[in-house]
Order: structure tokens, then sequence, then C-alpha cells
């Protein structure tokens, strides 16, 4: 395991300790025993993460990506690209795939894996000709009666001055839009950051599902902290205030399911995430499967009216 983060330091010098007595050939008793205690310390440390702890888990830069899930969950994916009317933006990837035997489209932010891959997919960043794509995409799924798989993996939509001549929040609208007024079954993924309304206009769904240290917020909280009190140095502070949690966001009804992370993030575990969010997209899918496109768009509906007019008992009023 490489790039630790920075409360994992205790973690990182347990294994790099027992790693230097197994390539040694010596003492491998003392090495298991060392590689127990950090995997005790490691399950200890990660089941009382603080909020900016879980968002550098959710940033984490081996963490599993869209191309992870659609390798390991579909079959016979087959991209489709741009927006036909101005580009194809690679922040955002998408087609058509089946999903244990059945058809759907599938859709998501990429971010990339090194400094070449993030610099071509702009960080997961997408500008306006990928929510477009988005909405390309829905309008297929509509067309041809396909549930949509999204996967929302983004600090937010980009940013940029292009972006923002080309209609930037007029798509993300649009894209938002076009989610609520599906008569298809829609769920959605938020795997890492859920960022603004970049990560919004993919996750107006039915169902959200959201992984255990993933974070889904109207703003990062170093812009957040940057704004209230002029210091992105109180991001800490701030992520506790915003509820950016997969816990308080269900507790709040705007995520649907949790889903577990293996032990220390799904970043130490590509296979048994993946693995976890197929067990519980096939259990959404099948849920909302005999439903009708009137029942689909009026529980959707009825999902997003409700967030915020009536806290669960004994939710924080303020």
């Amino acid at each position: 395991m490489s790039d630790y983060l920075p409360f994992e330091k205790a973690i990182e010098a347990l294994d790099q300790s027992a790693a230097s007595l197994r390539r040694a050939g010596e003492r491998l008793d003392e090495a298991a025993q060392l590689e127990e205690r950090a995997q005790r310390q490691l399950a200890f440390l990660y089941s009382k993460l603080t909020p900016w702890q879980r968002a550098m888990v959710a940033r984490h830069p081996a963490r599993p990506h869209i191309n992870h899930y659609i390798a390991g969950l579909l079959d016979d994916f087959m991209p489709l690209g741009g927006d036909r009317a101005f580009a194809d933006d690679q922040a955002m990837i998408g087609g058509l795939a089946s999903f244990q035997g059945r058809p759907v489209v599938v859709m998501g932010h990429a971010k990339g894996e090194d400094t070449a891959s993030r610099l071509k997919h702009n960080f997961g960043m997408a500008k306006p000709e990928g929510y477009r794509k988005a909405i390309r995409l829905m309008d297929l799924a509509d067309k041809f009666g396909l549930p949509v798989i999204t996967l929302v993996d983004t600090p937010g939509a980009f940013p940029g001055m292009d972006a923002e001549e080309r209609g930037q929040a007029e798509a993300i609208a649009r894209s938002t839009e076009r989610c609520l007024s599906l008569g298809v079954p829609i769920i959605a993924v938020i795997a890492g950051e859920g960022g603004s309304g970049g990560a919004v206009a993919l996750a107006a769904a039915n169902r959200v599902l959201m992984l255990e240290h993933s974070i889904y917020s109207v703003i990062s909280p170093e812009g957040c902290a940057s704004i209230l009190w002029r210091s992105a140095a109180r991001a800490a502070e701030a992520a506790e205030a915003m509820k950016i949690t997969a816990s308080e966001l269900l507790r709040l009804g705007v995520i649907d399911r949790i889903v577990y992370e293996p032990a220390g993030g799904a970043h130490r575990d590509h296979a048994t995430m993946i693995k976890r969010v197929g067990v519980a997209l096939a259990a959404e899918l099948a849920a909302l499967g005999p439903m009708s496109s009137g029942d689909l768009r009026a529980e959707r509906r009825t999902k997003y009216l409700q967030i915020g007019r009536q806290l669960p008992a004994g939710s924080d009023q303020h």
C-alpha cells in the first residue's frame, strides 16, 4: 500500500517494518504480528473518522474510478461520445452496457489514474458538453426503456471561463431536469467526491447510493471555509458543519443507502468494493423494475420535494 493519508502515519510505520522484515526473510513471525497489529489499528481508525478525514479518503488517488466499476460490473460496454453540438468531453464518459444480463445506460465522471489521464479527463470536472452528453445518453435510455446507472466522482463542474461562455449553468440545470423527468429507473452512486451542481446533475435519481467514506455537498470544505472565514485552513471545521458524510446524509434523507467499504477504505480492496456496489445496484434495480414511468417520476418528485421539509426525529433543526 502506497499513498498513505496524513492520519495513517502509524499504520504506515507498522506496514513498512513488516515489509522490511519480510524482504530480509527474517523474523517472519514478528512480521505477521506487525501486520495483524496494523490491520487492527486500521479498522479502529476507520471506525471513527472525522468528516475531514473522510474527505481525504474520498479523494484518495487509488480509489476505484468509473473505469474500474465498468470493467468489474458491466459486460459489453459500448462507449458513446460527443454532445452533437460542440465536442466530446472526456471528463464525462458513458454508453450502453449489460448489467447482470440486463441492458442499461451507464455514465459518470472520469478522474483519471495518473498525471496524463488526469489531464485528459480534466480531473473529473466536466464542461457543458459533458453534461449535454449525459442528457443525450438519458434521452437514449428513455427512448428504449433502459435503466440508467450514474457514477458520481467529481470535485465539481469545471469553473473556467470557456465553460461559462458555453453555458455551464444551463447545461447542469438541464441535466438535473432530465434526471427528474426520466420515465425509466435511475440509480446514482456517489463513489468518491460528490461536489456541487456538477454532482447533482447526475444524482437527481430514484435511488442515491453512497459509499461509506464518500462525501456529497454543495461546495468543498475548503471553498466553504474560504467563504465563511476567509481561510481554507479551517476546512476541517467546515466539513464538520456541512454534514457531508454518508451517515449524516442518510439521516437527512438526501441519500437512500450506504454501501459499506472494506477495512481501510475502497482504495485498499477494489474487488470487494466493486462487488458490494454490484449487490446494491442489483437490489435497487429489482425494487424499481415493476414501477411504471409515471410512478417513477412521481416518486422522484416527491423524494426531492420532501428533502429539508421535515427532518427525522432528533435531528438538528438549526
